[in-house]
């Protein structure tokens, strides 16, 4: 019996080396972090700046900081507007009076010999506040004062003016001086109708070579702008506490439509 049991003792102890050495012998296995949370998530869970949106349709009275003509304007040139009244949304000033605008022209055709009118348009693409915060923006002018015979039609387009009145004018004085030149020439009834006749033409021809009236938007004109689509303003850039101070530029003076004098 004791030499069977000393027989199972070594045994024993043999199984449990090997068993014990194979433990050993595998790997440890350590747990894998969990993954980070990657980019888009961080910012997809942070939150977005509060914004104020200024609604489509809002319209904004402006007024006009450099003068415009078909005469010498070129498509891609410059515009630049003040705003004249503090536009206020949820009873917070967002735009003062006294802000920047800016845009520029997308068309511009010089009037007629005979006929035809003067024709600019433009586009207002840019706010600047007092503060220096910048915002894009999509704005069509309309009801444009200009002082003179201008009209605003769709699409921010500037239509120049007839000289209808001012070329009956031109003829008739033109006859009259001439009628007047033939009679003080001859001295009799025929004399006065050939002038007649040649102070007529001389009117008509001066009215033919020149060019209808310019489209014309002087310094000081005042305009509105009505917003295309939303305009979006960080809430954080418009804590306005006054309503601001609208540019002080005299309005442009009352004009009558004219011809050039000079042909060009």
């Amino acid at each position: 019996m004791k030499a069977r049991y000393s027989l199972l003792v070594p045994a024993f102890l043999l199984v449990s080396s090997v068993a014990s050495a194979q433990s050993n012998s595998q790997p440890k296995l350590t747990p894998r972090p969990a993954p980070a949370a990657t980019t888009a998530a961080k910012s997809a869970a942070a939150p977005k700046p509060a914004s104020i949106d200024v609604p489509a349709g809002t319209r904004i009275p402006l007024v006009l900081e450099n003068a415009i003509s078909t005469r010498s304007a070129h498509v891609g040139d410059p515009v630049y507007f003040q705003t004249l009244y503090p536009i206020i949304v949820n009873g917070r000033i967002v735009i003062p009076a006294g802000s920047y605008m800016s845009g520029d022209l997308l068309s511009v055709k010089r009037p007629g010999r005979i006929k035809g009118r003067g024709e600019l348009s433009l586009k207002l693409t840019q706010l600047i506040l007092p503060n220096g915060y910048t915002a894009s923006l999509a704005g069509t002018p309309s009801d444009a004062g200009t002082g003179g015979g201008e009209q605003m039609g769709k699409e921010g387009e500037v239509k120049g003016p007839t000289s209808r009145a001012s070329d009956a004018g031109t003829i008739i004085r033109s006859t009259v001086y001439g009628a007047a030149i033939g009679a003080a020439a001859s001295g009799n009834v025929t004399g006065a109708r050939t002038g007649l006749g040649i102070g007529a033409a001389a009117g008509l021809l001066g009215v033919l070579l020149t060019r209808g009236p310019d489209a014309v938007l002087p310094r000081g004109t005042t305009m509105d702008v009505v917003l295309d689509r939303p305009l979006p303003l960080l809430a954080s850039r418009v804590n306005f506490k006054t309503p601001g101070r609208a540019p002080d530029l005299a309005g442009p003076p009352n004009r009558e439509a004219q011809r050039p004098s000079i042909p060009y």
